[in-house]
């Protein structure tokens, strides 16, 4: 109720006191006053209350209360008989009660609080209400209320996250930070909150990332130093800073990076341990601009505490046991990497088996059973498709090499500018963009075997280096001059011509007689038509299994014309045919088209349509355009003539005119 609001009343002699009398005196009062008969007409009001309500003066009298407190006639004229009697006997509001709603004449309700007291005029008793609009107290309480909760669920969330880092597994530090990120940002209703990592050059690195559904997550800007020139000259100082709206960023480049990642409000909290700032988090908005109270930013300074922590605690694990981390990293890294490369042998013998019983496979088979025991230097000469990898392999794998995987390097694929770190790695910063060590291939192929495939192509100033490795058995990572020693056998392979690329001036000779230790001759498909039928029906095999389809013959006129043809693609080219015949194959005999000039093949597509057209011309023309009968197209197609021929109209193939 409303104690003392209604004293100056109440204290008056019990005398009668006309309504002209207490109008002056209502209006001195610093609250909205009304005065109400029995039967819960309005006698009296003060012009305060008018214009609480909204209404002109004198405009209330003879309305009934329930126009301005709908909810409160009741406790204002008692609940039996609407008597003052009652009224005076009722007893007050609890304060736990919701409070009493006013209704303003445009329809509109606010809170009040009411007392009550009687008043003694000529008429009888009336009842005296005093009203107290508290709006601003309720929204004043509901604020502080909010702000308690608020307090609260900080301190609960911030407990949480430090429960959360107290001796978490190393292994497990980046699932923790993620899931403290996704608390805070739900909890302050953010859209993205990131962890970095800040190298000493300014670099942000390891971005540990939560964001709202729909908003995208932000990798770190490649270049910081030139996109956000500002934001990291306050972060690499220490200095937390905010913005409500990228208008106030002083710096044109950085409001720039900043609207082009859809970022329109943020905070930023470096992370500093012994005075080195090592890492930030930044808090962002990109819906709506928003602004950063100090009691929020306090907060997240504050939780940030708890992630600074976390990397001071990691950076003392790491002094303590350096040495020992930085060996069982690379160990990791080692196995990691053989067991992925001992994979990739497996899966590359299941579809790559030498296949050949001709007296030239046999002659290159007993070569490769010779040097395979030994630790010599091989090289591998022949053509493109000749299966050059193949015989390395079969090298590796007779050899005392074999319990780790055979390291492949194809020195054609590799840029000229990446050739030195891929074979014999790198060190952090060894130049731009180097941003972790790297192990070279030879390192990696340590007390097992590397195959320089295309060994031609190795560009001048690596084979200097390649040279160096082989006389003297260690490397040196690019930005290190420490020498590491290596146990690695070397085979090599090309198809180039290497003296002559001597007498060019492309290939130091130096290196080709170390290479050239055991040169083995691998022979093209043509010196060794025998095993053609072995090779057509190893790919038929494997491409069976590939597409679903039972292929039991191959015409023998179509097998000879295979043994006849020169292949200048080799086996590969031999493949290739027999995947383009297995396509188009629609019965169990199938036959395989020779493969067209160079000049031909350069006009076709690869629409299916087109390949079915060229391998029926091919056959059809092979069986001199004989559709029917023994031997005729139609019969090594595997089809009915009948369909053949409607399949050669649809596809508009007509035998020329002689």
């Amino acid at each position: 109720m409303v104690p003392g609001f209604t004293s100056v009343i109440a204290q008056q002699p019990r005398t009668a006191v006309t309504l002209d009398a207490l109008e002056p005196l209502a209006d001195a009062l610093p609250h909205g006053v009304l005065v109400i008969g029995p039967d819960g007409t309005i006698r009296l009001t003060n012009r305060l209350v008018e214009a609480q309500f909204g209404y002109e003066h004198g405009e209330l009298i003879g309305q009934n209360v329930e126009r301005l407190l709908p909810d409160a006639s009741n406790e204002l004229l008692g609940q039996h008989g609407r008597t003052l009697l009652a009224l005076v006997g009722a007893p007050a509001k609890d304060s736990s009660e919701p409070d009493f709603l006013g209704r303003r004449r445009d329809g509109s309700t606010f809170p009040v609080e009411i007392g009550v007291n009687q008043v003694d005029t000529p008429e009888g008793l009336l009842v005296l209400a005093v009203l107290v609009d508290i709006t601003a107290r309720r929204e004043v309480e509901i604020a502080t209320r909010k702000s308690s909760e608020e307090r609260l669920d900080f301190e609960r969330r911030l407990a949480d996250v430090s429960l959360q880092f107290v001796n978490v597994p190393g292994d497990q530090v980046s699932e923790a930070i993620r899931l403290a990120l996704e608390q805070i940002g739900e909890s302050l209703d953010l859209d993205r909150c990131t962890f970095y990592r800040v190298q000493p050059d300014g670099m942000l690195v390891d971005p540990l990332s939560w964001h709202r559904a729909g908003v995208p997550m932000l990798p770190p800007p490649s270049a910081p130093a030139e996109q956000f020139p500002w934001a990291l000259s306050q972060l690499r100082s220490g200095r937390l800073f905010c913005f409500r709206s990228v208008d106030e960023v002083p710096e044109h480049v950085d409001r720039e990076g900043f609207l082009e990642r859809g970022i329109k409000s943020a905070l930023v909290v470096p992370l500093s341990v012994a005075g080195q700032v090592v890492g930030a988090i930044g808090f962002n908005v990109v819906g709506e601009e928003r602004d950063w109270p100090d009691e929020t930013v306090h907060r997240l300074r504050t939780i940030s505490a708890a992630f600074a922590g976390v990397l001071a605690r990691r950076q003392n694990e790491a002094a303590l046991n350096g040495a020992l981390a930085e060996v069982k990293r690379l160990s990791d890294q080692l196995h990691a990497e053989n067991v992925y490369l001992r994979r990739e042998v497996q899966e590359r013998s299941g579809t790559g088996m030498l296949v050949g019983q001709s007296p030239a496979v046999r002659h290159v088979t007993e070569l490769v059973q010779q040097v395979a025991v030994t630790d010599s230097t091989v090289l591998l000469i022949g053509e493109t498709g000749t299966g050059k990898e193949l015989f390395a392999t079969q090298i590796h794998e007779l050899s005392g090499r074999r319990g780790r995987a055979m390291v492949r390097v194809n020195c054609s694929a590799i840029p000229a500018t990446l050739m030195e770190s891929e074979l014999f790695g790198r060190e952090k910063g060894a130049y731009t963009g180097a941003l972790a060590r790297q192990i070279g291939r030879f390192e990696l192929a340590d007390r097992s075997s590397i195959f320089l495939d295309e060994i031609g192509e190795l560009p001048p100033e690596v084979q200097v280096k390649l040279l160096r490795v082989i006389e003297e058995r260690q490397i040196e990572r690019l930005g290190s001059p420490t020498p590491i020693r290596v146990d690695t056998r070397i085979i090599a392979a090309t198809h180039r011509d290497l003296e002559r690329r001597i007498a060019e001036g492309a290939f130091r000779d130096d290196l080709f007689y170390r290479l050239n230790v055991f040169p083995i001759q691998v022979p093209p498909l043509r010196d060794r038509v025998e095993d053609i039928p072995l090779l057509v029906w190893r790919f038929i095999e494997e491409f069976s299994k590939a597409f679903g389809k039972r292929i039991e013959a191959i015409p023998r006129e179509n097998m000879a014309d295979l043994q006849r043809y020169g292949w200048p693609g080799n086996i590969r080219e031999l493949r290739n045919v027999v995947e383009r015949a297995m396509i188009v194959a629609t019965g169990p005999r199938l036959t395989i088209a020779l493969p067209q000039s160079t000049s031909a093949a350069g006009r076709r597509t690869t629409r299916l349509s087109d390949v079915e057209r060229d391998h029926i011309r091919a056959v059809v023309e092979s069986a001199g355009w004989r559709i029917r009968g023994a031997g005729g197209a139609a019969d090594r197609l595997g089809l009915k003539p009948t369909t053949l021929e409607t399949r050669m109209a649809k596809l508009g193939i007509v035998r020329p005119k002689t």
